[in-house]
């Protein structure tokens, strides 16, 4: 069977990548999107079996624009990939440090190359609508003045140079990928779950909420605050927790957590990924 599946951007992004490794020896139909929320809406409408959406960085912390378009479709989680992002700074062939004037890329990755724009103040920061997008972008304009950040894949993809490889600010650099889909569905050996709630807005409600966790022995692996929308300074939480939905005790904290909130949404359940270096 070939999948169809979505990812943000084109050839050469860090999508693709993660996409790509997710769904190694399986055949697939690729499709890059211009935004998540024109790839989710094909995921809900049927058009993709599958999309792959970055939700967690570890130099920029959360994508929340992907967790809160989560809230907004009746999609499920139902797999999660770690992929090393190494940015390079990428340039026409044969161009010189100093010809570099402008660099070009997606404001996440302009944000993981902190350090090198701070040792090299003459470079101006241009956000982009992706990584690969900035690569093709330079190439297109023939500007010896212009780089990109992107990946390896990219440079290959667009036959550009890697000028500088791996510039971002750690070697530790990786974001973390969901796998979503419009069918719900756990994947054998899923041991970790995703949910947004939305509590009480009284003293102690999210101290009760944990505490239903904790006394059942459960590792909460994640917990971001995020507004919502149209109450002023009022807030909903992401959590992810081990554990899988099918198990009786889950289930049951899942009850009961839901039965202390305005509102519970569970985004999925899967199998946790290992980091990569």
């Amino acid at each position: 069977m070939v999948y169809k599946v979505g990812y943000q951007g084109h050839h050469g992004t860090f999508s693709e990548i993660a996409a790509l490794q997710y769904f190694a020896g399986q055949e697939i139909e690729q499709k890059g999107g211009r935004n998540f929320t024109e790839i989710l809406t094909d995921v809900e409408n049927g058009n993709l079996d599958y999309a792959v959406i970055p939700v967690e960085n570890t130099t920029t912390g959360i994508i929340a624009r992907s967790y809160d378009l989560f809230r907004k479709f009746n999609i499920h989680a139902v797999g999660e990939i770690n992929i090393p992002i190494r940015e390079d700074l990428i340039v026409i062939p044969g161009t010189s440090p100093d010809e570099i004037r402008e660099v070009y890329s997606h404001p996440e990755a302009l944000s993981q190359c902190a350090g090198f724009f701070a040792a090299n103040p003459q470079l101006k920061q241009i956000p982009f609508q992706d990584t690969a997008r900035s690569v093709e972008y330079v190439r297109d304009c023939g500007d010896r003045s212009k780089a990109a950040l992107g990946s390896w894949r990219a440079a290959e993809f667009y036959g550009m140079e890697s000028l500088y490889r791996q510039v971002q600010d750690t070697d530790t650099n990786m974001t973390r990928f969901l796998v979503v889909t419009a069918k719900p569905e756990t994947v054998p050996g899923a041991d970790k779950t995703s949910i947004m709630i939305i509590l009480r807005h009284q003293p102690g409600a999210l101290y009760n909420a944990l505490g239903i966790l904790a006394k059942s022995g459960i590792n909460v692996l994640k917990l971001e605050s995020r507004p919502i929308p149209g109450r002023v300074f009022e807030y909903m939480f992401y959590i992810d927790f081990t554990g899988n939905t099918e198990d009786r005790q889950i289930r049951e904290v899942l009850r009961e957590l839901k039965m202390r909130s305005e509102d519970m949404k569970i985004f999925g359940c899967y199998r946790h990924a290992e980091a990569q270096f």
